[in-house]
């Protein structure tokens, strides 16, 4: 062991007489490690919101949308479907129409989201029709004319089922709000519905508003014959969905755009990452008072050292030296708060996503617990920001006990 960190570790382990010091110093300890546990914990959760909303959204949505920009849908889609799909990077693609209707089963009513698909293709972009929990979605691969009379099936959210009263073989009907045109005016048009599956993503948005039909019954509901209003594609690189996009909407040509995952979402992820800055500041200030803790105990220390650091200076020791002991007794106090704050986060935060110990209001967070996801360069960056101000710390008392004259401190022993 070197002689800077030897004494350093002896002055560490405090006497009766200086039991004061030793005190502030387990404080210190204390206070580093809950700093650093509070961070990690705290980064685990954003980044497990981070990482389980953008599962999530991937899981429900597709990776690049095209559209007409007159927004009067899509003609002739197949051969472009076709054309498109053979692309660079798009591993599928899928046509959809949405459009809101109004849902209702006896006295209850909801507005949802309408998706008309097909199912074959819509599994390759989508997850959702795979987390059908009750019933199933095998009805939707029926041909729409396979029986004109009987009700065409749906799919709806678990927590638009629950508003709706609505279970597996349950009739509702749709209004469109298109309306159909008359000899007496424009009046809603109606179409009835058999519920075949429910759906339970977890994703409370699409839980309770969204539902599924076949492309063919949607196009009839809304009167739009064989078209659609969006082609979406599933691309292998989703962080270049953006350049993807762009090159479908020139393969397709003019009046076309695209829209992806990260712009539909740019504010949800600008938000996480304002929250991930302002909460490392905020906890970090945890880390700023344990700091302060080490400069009160290192200038005590000092102050209880005086004749010790004589003595030394006396027998040969450097300025240089000395300066070394209190920066060392310094940086273990805070390598030993690091490594406790460190093993009681990731511990808590393991614990946390293992056994999902916080639950949450999925109506409110869209998810039903906290997810703890915990990154190795999270702890790699909080341990150095807390030893960088640990270090800090011993600047002064260091500064101050390396300019003791001998002398002056052993005159009167």
């Amino acid at each position: 062991m070197r002689f800077e960190i030897f004494i350093a570790a002896r002055y560490l382990r405090a006497k009766r007489r200086q039991a004061v010091a030793g005190i502030i110093t387990i404080i210190s300890i204390i206070g580093v490690a809950a700093g650093v546990a509070s961070l990690i914990i705290a980064l685990a959760v954003n980044n497990g919101f981070r990482q389980d909303l953008q599962q999530r959204l991937l899981g429900a949505t597709s990776h690049v949308n095209l559209l007409r920009v007159e927004n009067d849908g899509i003609r002739d889609w197949q051969p472009l479907l076709a054309r498109l799909q053979t692309s660079p990077h798009v591993q599928a693609a899928a046509p959809a129409i949405y459009e809101q209707i109004l849902l209702s089963r006896g006295a209850r009513a909801r507005g949802v989201v309408l998706k008309g698909i097909q199912p074959g293709d819509e599994v390759k972009v989508s997850d959702l029709l795979t987390t059908v929990k009750f019933g199933s979605a095998a009805a939707l691969n029926q041909p729409a004319n396979s029986n004109p009379s009987a009700p065409a099936p749906i799919v709806l959210g678990k927590d638009l089922a629950d508003e709706l009263g609505a279970t597996v073989d349950s009739l509702v009907v749709a209004t469109s709000p298109q309306g159909e045109l008359t000899p007496f005016g424009l009046v809603p048009k109606y179409a009835r519905f058999k519920v075949v599956g429910i759906f339970q993503s977890g994703f409370y948005d699409y839980d309770a508003s969204w539902a599924f039909t076949r492309l063919g019954d949607s196009q009839q509901l809304f009167g739009l014959g064989d078209v659609v209003n969006v082609l979406e594609f599933k691309v292998d690189d989703i962080y270049r969905a953006g350049e993807i996009g762009a090159q479908l909407e020139r393969a397709a040509g003019h009046g076309f755009m695209s829209s992806n995952w990260m712009e539909q979402n740019r504010s949800l992820f600008r938000a996480l990452r304002l929250e991930r800055v302002v909460t490392f500041i905020t906890i970090g200030l945890i880390v700023m008072v344990a700091a302060l803790n080490i400069l009160i105990s290192l200038i005590m220390m000092v102050m209880e050292k005086t004749r010790d650091v004589a003595v030394l200076m006396s027998m040969g020791a450097r300025r240089s030296q000395i300066r070394r002991i209190f920066i060392a007794q310094g940086a273990l106090i805070g390598s030993v708060g690091t490594l406790i704050g460190l093993i009681a986060g990731y511990g808590l935060s393991w614990a946390g996503a293992h056994y999902k110990l916080i639950a949450l209001s999925a109506e409110v967070y869209s998810i039903d617990y906290v997810p703890f996801v915990p990154r190795a360069i999270d702890g790699v960056l909080v341990a150095g920001m807390a030893l960088g101000v640990s270090l800090l710390a011993t600047l002064y008392p260091s500064w101050s006990a390396a300019r003791i004259l001998p002398a002056e401190s052993l005159r009167y022993e």
